[in-house]
């Protein structure tokens, strides 16, 4: 496509959200809404649309809503805005600056030679160790396309190592494999630990508001039975679905031990980055019961690596993407927050719920789930999602008589795991996409294939197991 025609294009797609606003703002308001309620929900609808459509970025569209929100009278300025100053936004930006001392110390890396060191003999081998690689350093990274930046480089070393380029059609299925692995593991990783992705506090503040309260300890303790178990059944899966056709990697471990003795010992920085990320997570584990701050032991970490100059003002500095993350996400959790202040989340709630009418509850819980996943077809972003559907669905679980807390972790971890369902269903998949490994069709066909795995198994083990554990 031409410069003219991509302009154009954009300029279609531009107005075409400028008509969903103005279409909605001046329908008829339906009974039991107020104005500002459906005002707000053609601002919000018209910004998410345009991130779905690729229409605007997400941060442009999250300044543009949040400007139409607060010139219009719709949205008080000071609840609009709120967001800047809430916890769980915050954690995820502490949490995206202090995931870059990982990276820049070298201790990334170093654990995810040490796996493959151990488990790399054969392909099927390797796969394992990408899950494993990812499910230790999960809890440290509160972004997928983070720790898509510490895996993607050794996967694609291991890769060509064995002799599998993109253009060799008889080779290319083995690192197309291991990449597809990469993007399965991220996936599934995040939905173990509460701090693996910044969608993760977003929907545990949503929770909230309807009573269900989720800390560190509670959010593994809940994802380890289905979490754990996908994952030591994914690869395999995978392994049928998608044949490498290598299956012997017997040099893979020699290399990744050769790379470690070349790194030599751990660096002052890397002891620092070990014992700083074990002080975090041992303090999220133990919130809870200490009574302490998620969002608070975070900056205890930053300051601790600012102050050993692991991380530096400068690196910071370099983080632009960091900004640009804090800005449309406490914009866009403020208007989703005022979406249910101003009641119309409970709006549409009552309409699901007249449709699910007179179904028990075992069966509303399962097609609201079902029907959560599928729609992230028309999502680009995890966290937009949750912003804007997790509190309808799980408003909707309510009053069809689903017990609070099953419905709120079984959206949550969702919100997880279906971000392997197209290539573009999570900023991560993008990584291991433009390797070239995998045609269009490949990704497809194993991310549903993929996702439908997951939602089976977290339905399956996750379902009880979260009924004695949650309630």
């Amino acid at each position: 496509m031409t410069a003219a025609a991509s302009g154009r294009l954009g300029l279609i797609k531009q107005a075409l959200s400028l008509a969903l606003a103005l279409g909605i703002w001046f329908t008829p308001i339906p009974a039991g809404l107020t104005s500002e309620a459906w005002h707000l929900f053609a601002i919000f609808a018209a910004a998410i649309f345009s991130v779905i459509v690729n229409a605007f970025p997400l941060l442009t569209a999250s300044l543009l809503a949040v400007a139409a929100a607060v010139l219009t009278g719709t949205v008080d300025p000071g609840k609009a805005f709120a967001g800047f100053a809430n916890a769980s936004v915050l954690l995820v930006v502490v949490a995206f600056l202090v995931a870059n001392a990982v990276v820049k110390s070298g201790l990334g890396r170093r654990i995810s030679l040490l796996v493959v060191s151990v488990f790399g003999r054969s392909t099927l081998g390797l796969g394992y160790s990408i899950f494993l690689t990812d499910a230790m350093i999960a809890p440290a990274f509160p972004s997928n396309t983070a720790r898509g930046g510490v895996l993607y480089p050794i996967i694609l070393s291991l890769a060509q190592s064995a002799g599998s380029m993109p253009d060799d059609a008889g080779k290319r299925r083995m690192g197309g494999y291991l990449m597809f692995c990469g993007l399965a593991s991220l996936s599934v990783s995040s939905a173990l630990w509460l701090t693996a992705t910044s969608a993760n506090p977003i929907g545990v503040s949503l929770a909230a508001q309807y009573g269900v309260k989720i800390d560190f300890g509670t959010w593994f303790l809940a994802a380890s039975v289905p979490a754990l178990a996908t994952i030591l059944l994914l690869p395999l899966i995978l392994y049928r679905l998608f044949p490498p056709g290598v299956t012997d990697t017997p040099d893979a471990p020699a290399a990744a031990r050769k790379e470690l003795h070349t790194m030599g010992p751990l660096s002052r920085d890397e002891w620092i980055v070990a014992v700083a990320f074990a002080f975090m997570v041992t303090g999220w584990v133990m919130a809870g019961t200490l009574n302490l701050s998620l969002t608070a032991v975070a900056f205890a970490g930053l300051g601790a690596l600012l102050a050993t100059n692991v991380l530096t003002l400068e690196d910071i500095n370099l983080q632009g993407g960091t900004l640009v993350t804090f800005i449309w996400l406490a914009v866009l959790f403020a208007l989703s927050g005022q979406l249910n202040e101003l009641g119309f989340m409970g709006y549409v709630g009552g309409q699901l719920t007249s449709l699910l009418g007179g179904i028990h509850w075992p069966i509303a819980y399962v097609v609201l789930l079902v029907l959560y996943v599928l729609m992230h077809y028309m999502f680009v972003s995890q966290a937009a999602q949750v912003l804007a559907l997790f509190g309808v669905f799980l408003d909707v679980a309510v009053r069809t008589g689903v017990p609070v807390s099953l419905m709120a972790f079984a959206l949550l971890f969702a919100s997880s795991y279906f971000s392997t369902i197209t290539p573009q269903g999570g900023s991560q998949n993008v990584i291991f996409v433009g390797a070239g490994y995998l045609t269009q069709g490949e990704l497809y066909r194993l991310g549903l294939l993929t996702t439908a795995f997951c939602l089976l198994s977290f339905l399956v083990l996750g379902t009880p197991w979260l009924l004695f554990v949650a309630g």
